[in-house]
């Protein structure tokens, strides 16, 4: 009993040992590329505005100057918007592939941004006059359907739970739901409201709404950070994290309740954006090691900047027309899925 709780102490220790340096580095410059990068989203758009208007705007506003006006209540909140979402879903991917130990494990692909998309369209048909704090709460409660609906359906196939079944598992229920959304905004004329959650973005986000959503992502990460230590140790496994006295059932409950905040707050602003919660956290695990006090942090940095940098790319690809954001993360994640998805399946 001694010599197997010594095994389970050394494999914890082997995961929580990562590359501070690397973590630190990655916080350090990455908030400073997280920065100027928020400066260049606001910088680039349909009126080029200078470097210099944009500082004045941003420190010595002026209500009376039209491009002030255009930075504050138009690009700004686009800018922070766009971190939040990607810190928001790198986060919540980090702690889905921690808690599951599943390299697919996502947000987009495990059914929990169709899920919060579905329930916004029954919310857009049957409650056309929803009040902005409603449309989240049922985001909220589609993130955990999606999530139920998916675990459920792996749980019962023969065999057990695996990587490749849970993300099969995924995208039937995220394909069901999706079809289901078109369904109900075909019938319901609606489609309009619904397409734009679908295609992925954060154009027209205005800061009221983010006053709504800004408290569920801080909430969500700070919790995210707090079981951080935790994940890390419940990534060893569920037999090893009971051994060193871990309460799995009380640490998967509290993790739950991290993604689906991180995720319905994401999803409530710019509908459903993939792969960045699947992409992210591999890139930070590869950098930083298996420690999830890093990998979670160095991922909504990470995260961030991925979705505002794919902001200002579809805003540059086909100007002055947009291209979703959506579209550009999808192009980077759909052969990094297809890659692990392979490389899993190789493992049955």
């Amino acid at each position: 009993m001694n010599q197997s709780t010594n095994n389970h102490a050394g494999s914890a220790k082997n995961v929580l040992h990562s590359n501070h340096l690397l973590g630190s580095i990655i916080l350090l410059v990455g908030s400073i590329v997280l920065l100027l990068s928020i400066v260049t989203s606001i910088h680039f758009g349909a009126a080029d505005l200078s470097y210099n208007t944009v500082w004045k705007a941003l420190f010595a506003f002026d209500s009376e100057n039209s491009s002030h006006v255009i930075i504050r209540e138009l690009r700004l909140p686009r800018a922070i918007a766009a971190v939040l979402v990607g810190a928001a879903l790198a986060a919540s991917g980090s702690i889905m592939q921690g808690m599951t130990r599943n390299p697919l494990a996502s947000p987009s692909i495990m059914g929990v941004t169709a899920g919060s998309s579905f329930l916004i369209a029954i919310a857009f048909a049957f409650l056309p006059a929803i009040t902005y704090t409603g449309m989240i709460t049922f985001s909220f409660i589609g993130a955990g359907l999606g999530a139920i609906l998916v675990f459920g359906v792996s749980s019962l196939s023969k065999g057990g739970v695996t990587p490749v079944k849970l993300a099969l598992a995924g995208s039937a229920i995220t394909s069901l739901l999706s079809s289901l959304s078109t369904a109900i905004g075909i019938k319901y004329n609606v489609s309009k409201d619904i397409s734009y959650w679908y295609a992925g973005g954060v154009s027209g986000v205005q800061m009221e709404q983010l006053m709504y959503v800004i408290p569920f992502v801080l909430g969500g990460l700070i919790l995210a950070i707090f079981l951080s230590r935790s994940i890390s140790i419940l990534s060893l496994g569920e037999e090893i994290a009971k051994g060193l006295g871990q309460n799995t059932n009380i640490i998967k409950i509290l993790g739950i309740l991290a993604v689906l905040l991180l995720t319905g707050a994401a999803v409530s602003i710019a509908g459903m954006i993939g792969f960045v919660g699947l992409v992210i956290p591999h890139i930070t695990r590869f950098i930083v090691g298996v420690d999830y006090r890093w990998i979670i942090p160095c991922s909504a940095i990470l995260g961030g900047i991925l979705l505002i940098v794919a902001d200002i790319v579809g805003r540059m690809i086909n100007a002055p027309f947009e291209t979703p954001v959506g579209a550009i993360t999808a192009i980077i994640g759909v052969p990094f899925f297809l890659y692990l998805a392979r490389k899993e399946g190789r493992g049955m």
